[in-house]
């Protein structure tokens, strides 16, 4: 298991464009990929769960990531949220 915590640095914060995409990137690794923010944990892979956790500009969220491939799965859910999500996957 892998985890380390990311500020959300997207001005929109994950509104349901950026939820979606976030969660395609998760489906792409085989590994359980989880997003914690205060005590609320939801499961990265479903555009619902990343929606119901009202993930804001400025919030810590920690990324978890155990299984298959979770080093790679990490870097890449880090690197999409540390990147302002919205504006990197639009370009």
């Amino acid at each position: 298991m892998i985890s380390g915590k990311v500020v959300i640095k997207s001005e929109t914060g994950l509104h349901l464009r950026p939820a979606g995409d976030l969660c395609k990137l998760a489906m792409k690794f085989p590994c359980k990929i989880e997003m914690k923010l205060g005590n609320r944990t939801v499961n990265a892979k479903s555009v619902l769960g990343v929606l119901s956790a009202c993930i804001k500009f400025g919030d810590e969220v920690e990324v978890i990531c155990d299984g298959e491939n979770e080093e790679e799965a990490f870097d890449k859910m880090v690197d999409a949220l540390e990147s302002k999500f919205v504006e990197y996957h639009e370009k």
